[in-house]
């Protein structure tokens, strides 16, 4: 039964990757510009206006990442004379080596520059400046990005880098020797 489970999950998995690539291959056609080296655990959705995205190099893509290029509240307007005429297009850009976490929304008009980390579920709204780190509803301001990188430090998990070769040996290394203890509650 493990057997055929992980064969519909390997075919699913599989065929959702090539639509992906399709849909990515499609938008870069109608002018996405993707620097070198950009990493998608998922591809984003990158919304009806791909050619206002820009993506620097080396920058990494959580899973469902989207892009939202116009407003479109202003639908409700049109029905008012004074508002029939609002329109509202945003570019995005985002810069090199940056890191977009999971379940995340860019609105029209921001710009992530170089080496920033939008944490996830967050909705950036503004702007955000070379390495920084934002986070929330709406995204603000957290920390420097080596502010960011001392805090990894100082909760690092060691474990041989060689298991990573081997996924199946890495998890059982790391449920094995991971400790059991959990953030304090806040009050």
């Amino acid at each position: 039964m493990l057997l055929i489970y992980r064969l519909i999950l390997k075919i699913h998995t599989s065929y959702l990757y090539m639509i992906q690539q399709i849909y990515l291959k499609i938008c870069i056609a109608k002018g996405l510009k993707v620097g070198k080296h950009v990493r998608f655990v998922e591809v984003p959705q990158f919304g009806t206006e791909p050619f206002l995205i820009e993506i620097g190099d080396e920058t990494t893509f959580s899973n469902n990442v989207r892009f939202v290029n116009h407003d479109g509240g202003q639908n409700a307007l049109h029905f008012f004379d004074k508002y029939k005429d609002v329109r509202t297009f945003g570019r995005i850009k985002i810069g090199r080596q940056c890191l977009i976490g999971a379940d995340t929304i860019l609105m029209p008009g921001i710009e992530m520059e170089d080496n920033c980390v939008l944490g996830a579920g967050s909705i950036l709204t503004t702007s955000m400046p070379k390495g920084s780190v934002f986070a929330g509803v709406p995204a603000k301001f957290i920390c420097t990005i080596e502010e960011y990188g001392d805090k990894l430090l100082a909760n690092n998990v060691m474990y041989p880098r060689e298991l990573e070769l081997v996924r199946p040996q890495l998890e059982a290394y790391i449920r094995e020797h991971l400790p059991h203890t959990y953030k304090p509650v806040k009050k």
